[in-house]
């Protein structure tokens, strides 16, 4: 992402956070973007590798398996669940994201739909066998994750799993600037109490400088 993109996120988060709606800018980050996919940081046409890479050794769509995207973006991993033969929701808070997916993706048996992530529909309760979160937690300030974590794991179904991915620290070192890093401790603490961690990886990316990233999988119990 070039400085000035970078500078232009960091003053549309500072002064949407000062408004009281901490997740108000990403529409007006998407409009500006006019269609240019090299204008969103997090948009790389392809669905993320950690998410590829971890489905394609540890699990696959069962029969009529239901699948949410948090913050789809683009749609690149919605897309590539629905390939995979889950039968997919994705949503974004931006509704120029969901309509700019829509139309990447025309075709594709695929719910898109505007959503927030810190408050889903009560109907989502309890309804999907994936989750699929990545890049959102890193762009809220923390208040906000705790939350969004707590309700995004209670759409699970039982014996769902939950898959985020995001920027990581150890718990003694500064989350740094937006997209902020996260601890293990912010990701387990809304979500051990009701869910099992079964996968943890703490990873480095071939960005340059290579950022270190977590990849954490949590699964609902039966009962």
């Amino acid at each position: 992402m070039d400085d000035e993109r970078r500078a232009r996120m960091h003053a549309l988060s500072a002064e949407a956070i000062a408004a009281g709606s901490p997740t108000g800018w990403f529409e007006e980050y998407y409009q500006e973007a006019e269609g240019d996919p090299a204008a969103i940081p997090w948009m790389d046409l392809a669905p993320h590798p950690y998410l590829v890479e971890w489905l394609t050794t540890q699990l696959q769509a069962g029969p009529d398996a239901r699948a949410l995207v948090v913050g789809c973006g683009g749609g690149d991993d919605a897309a590539y669940l629905d390939a995979q033969g889950w039968r997919v929701t994705a949503f974004d808070i931006a509704p120029t994201a969901v309509a700019w997916a829509k139309q990447r993706f025309t075709g594709r048996d695929i719910a898109w739909t505007v959503a927030d992530a810190t408050n889903p529909p009560d109907a989502w309760r309890g309804r999907f066998d994936l989750i699929v979160e990545i890049y959102t937690l890193q762009t809220l300030p923390a208040p906000l994750r705790q939350h969004l974590l707590q309700r995004i794991s209670a759409c699970l179904a039982p014996g769902g799993t939950l898959i985020v991915i995001c920027r990581g620290r150890d718990e003694d070192a500064p989350e740094g600037e937006l997209p902020w890093k996260l601890t293990w401790n912010e990701l387990d603490g809304p979500l051990t109490p009701a869910l099992d961690r079964i996968g943890s990886d703490d990873l480095l990316d071939d960005e340059t400088p290579p950022q270190r990233r977590f990849r954490a999988v949590y699964r609902r119990p039966l009962a």
